[in-house]
């Protein structure tokens, strides 16, 4: 009789963390069950505690734990690796069920759960291969003191009905610790680790059912009883001959292949319109936009066109996006789509409907913003500050594709704080027309503007496909039909940061009408730069189809819990409010992580010199550390430790010190990436958008320097909400430097420290 083998997820990744030896047994061990599942030399048995559990030996020590999974009309049996094991972690009290909410097969180890924890809930495991001869009995150790329940407010049927495995419920409201509570875990199905991370991380209960249950749960309850349909709902790896290749790519292959649960249901849904996915640093939102892409492509209908838009406003990260897009989808795929940044993708529109020889030069914001000063100095005009007049054109004029004073008298204005009378708007446009028209006289043009004028060519563009698509709709041999929108589906990532016209042009490239149509990851706790949109106003309506992620895969707990006080101060009588890109407000509620890793470590210095020389013997220990693996082999540290600063001269000063003082060698990041082979990448808080290190410095966070006092504090009477958005932003840029450490993260300051670092 001969077998089908399939791996369970969690046994996958079980083996990509075993010794290459071991791993080419398993192998042996496969090769030798699908031509005789009952060899003798499996030495096969069921388990006592589960009849539905077998467990089957890969060598002296490693077994292989099985269930069957039916047989076929040839006799064949199908049989699913659930775990792979040394023989003292294999206990008779393994179960395998399915679960009630998913309908997937799901393999509950309590091998893993801490004893006090076991013996609160009145539990023991029996070792399926008892060691010979019998230890001698262990004396009952003395009863512990009573400790409050970390769940104690939840009871057994509200973490039923929530989806947590039944074998973990007890245990689970027994648990008195965090450490605890991640030894439980440790094992456990990804919907019950979901729901009680939530839990504990202060969710209610209406939220986890919302943000967690909801998006996975079946629409009829599956029947718990039938394996064989389970089978059908569980993420398996069939056993091949390329299994060898997947597991030995170890993390990477994981990476490609899976998706949370959560994040899967929203990656595969059917949108009647466009959709939005939220969530903070390290939830997988680029994850979600790649995996979404792949899940597009693969439905589309032969072709060789580029129907499908990957886009973000970052240079660097679209050079990211497209290496790893390329890791994950086969290159006929890859070839349909088109990866580009948002201004690159202006610049094309652009160039498509400019005669030669008539382009303007685009040029930064800064630059236009010296324009802007120079004017008003030479009108003597000291009612307005060059910056908000450079917003107003940015974020009305520009945003709205505003083309004359009559409209711009008509222009809502929300989120601008100060109230214009309507003389202080005709003379808000008279300043704009004469900077518009120096801008002009130099031949150069801001990329709003660039923006803002493609958009207006995609807007035209789309008009004439309506126009086109109703003549043909009149007269079926007008051979109009070709004329389509460039694109089918549009997916944009780090959506927070595009500019309104961005999203005019966006829109008028994909056809509304169709589902699908446009796919937005973001979040505005990111937001690094001012450019406020509402969507539904641009004619992109999300409402019914926004989805948030809550869970962490990159930043550890610790460093978790410090970089949320930045943006969510609670007891330093701060409110701090983010919208949620459509008007409405935003939360960080659940948002949590299962990592854990040392403390950030806060750093008090006099001087700057001070703070200097402490961040070489930092990165020097840091360094040594990362020299070598657990077992002394020499790694390469280079790329792993990065160092944060406020702003380019602070970069210019530090990668001086480091390699003149320290010996280190440094990479200066730009909009490009790291420019240079240096061990130790240094950048702005800008340039750390999208990225993320093992170890991380944030130096000289300073009060009056982050956030610059020159720059807000001019803004506190005068302009109240200019004031707070300035704030906002300046915290968003440190919540998002501080959440690209992965392991390790140091901030620093000379004299006193920022407003916003956790007391």
């Amino acid at each position: 009789m001969t077998a089908r083998l399939s791996l369970y997820r969690k046994a996958e990744l079980e083996l990509y963390k075993l010794d290459g030896s071991i791993k080419g047994q398993f192998y042996n061990f496969c090769h030798n069950f699908r031509e005789d599942p009952e060899r003798n030399g499996l030495r096969k048995k069921k388990l006592k505690g589960d009849s539905r559990i077998w467990s089957a030996r890969i060598n002296h020590d490693y077994r292989a734990l099985l269930t069957p999974t039916g047989v076929d009309a040839d006799g064949t049996e199908s049989w699913l690796v659930i775990a792979v094991r040394h023989r003292k972690d294999v206990y008779e009290e393994l179960q395998i069920a399915v679960n009630r909410i998913t309908g997937e097969i799901e393999f509950v180890d309590l091998a893993v759960v801490g004893d006090s924890a076991l013996r609160r809930a009145g539990i023991t495991l029996t070792p399926a291969e008892p060691e010979k001869p019998a230890p001698p009995p262990t004396p009952e150790p003395e009863p512990e003191p009573a400790a409050p329940a970390l769940l104690a407010m939840y009871d057994a049927g509200q973490l039923r009905e929530l989806g947590v495995a039944e074998q973990l419920i007890e245990l689970a409201l027994t648990v008195t610790t965090s450490g605890e509570l991640d030894q439980l875990l440790e094992g456990a199905p990804l919907l019950s680790k979901d729901v009680l991370y939530g839990l504990a991380a202060g969710m209610d209960l209406d939220e986890v059912r919302k943000e967690i249950t909801a998006p996975v749960e079946l629409d009829e309850r599956p029947d718990l009883d039938d394996f064989a349909t389970a089978l059908t709902r569980t993420k398996v790896t069939t056993v091949d001959d390329d299994l060898r290749q997947i597991i030995e790519e170890g993390d990477f292959r994981a990476w490609k292949v899976f998706l949370h649960p959560t994040q899967e249901r929203i990656v595969r849904r059917h949108y009647n319109g466009p959709a939005r996915a939220s969530g903070g640093p390290g939830t997988g939102k680029t994850i979600v936009a790649l995996h979404r892409v792949k899940h597009l492509a693969e439905q589309l209908p032969p072709g060789q066109d580029k129907p499908i838009l990957l886009t973000t406003f970052t240079k660097n990260l679209t050079t990211d996006l497209r290496l790893r897009l390329a890791s994950l989808i086969e290159p006929h795929l890859l070839a349909r789509v088109d990866v580009v940044h948002i201004d690159q993708l202006a610049a094309r529109v652009l160039g498509e409907n400019t005669a030669p020889g008539h382009a303007k030069q685009r040029v930064y914001d800064h630059l236009a913003l010296n324009e802007m000063r120079q004017l008003l100095a030479e009108l003597d005009d000291r009612r307005w500050e060059p910056e908000f007049l450079l917003e107003e054109w940015e974020q009305v004029i520009l945003g709205q594709s505003i083309t004359t004073r009559s409209e711009y008298f008509k222009a809502r204005r929300a989120g601008r704080g100060r109230a214009l009378t309507r003389p202080e708007r005709s003379r808000v446009w008279k300043i704009v027309e004469q900077l518009t028209a120096r801008l002009d006289q130099l031949g150069v043009e801001t990329w709003g503007q660039a923006a803002e004028r493609a958009a207006r060519f995609e807007i035209e563009r789309a008009a004439k496909i309506r126009d086109r698509r109703n003549l043909v709709d009149r007269d079926d041999s007008s051979g109009m039909r070709h004329l389509g929108h460039r694109y089918r589906h549009i997916v944009v990532d780090e959506a927070q940061d595009l500019r309104p016209a961005h999203w005019m042009m966006l829109r008028a490239m994909v056809d509304a009408d169709q589902p699908n149509d446009m796919f937005i990851l973001g979040d505005a706790h990111q937001r690094i730069y001012d450019h406020q949109v509402a969507l539904s106003v641009l004619g992109i309506n999300i409402r019914g189809r926004s989805s948030r992620l809550t869970l962490s895969y990159r930043t550890t707990r610790e460093i978790l819990a410090e970089a949320l006080r930045v943006v969510d101060p609670k007891g330093k009588n701060v409110k701090v409010s983010y919208d949620d890109l459509d008007e409405g407000v935003d939360t960080l509620a659940g948002y949590r992580s299962v990592l854990h890793g040392p403390k950030p470590d806060f750093v008090q210095y006099d001087t700057w010199d001070d703070e200097l020389s402490g961040l070489g013997a930092t990165l020097k220990t840091w360094r040594q550390e990362l020299s070598t693996d657990d077992n002394g082999a020499p790694l390469d540290p280079s790329g792993r430790i990065a160092v944060c600063v406020a702003d380019r001269d602070m970069v210019s000063q530090t990668m001086y010190y480091l390699a003149g003082k320290v010996g280190i060698t440094c990479a200066e990041l730009t909009k490009d990436g790291p420019k240079g082979e240096g061990d130790v990448h240094v950048g702005t808080m800008h340039r750390f958008k999208g990225l993320e290190y093992q170890r991380l410095v944030i130096v000289g966070a300073s009060d009056g320097i982050i956030p610059r006092t020159s720059v807000v504090e001019r803004f506190r009477t005068e302009d109240p909400s200019r004031y707070e958005r300035e704030q906002r932003k300046a915290r968003s840029l440190l919540f998002v430097a501080a959440t690209r450490a992965r392991d390790a993260l140091t901030i620093s300051w000379h004299g006193k420290p920022s407003p916003y670092l956790p007391a």
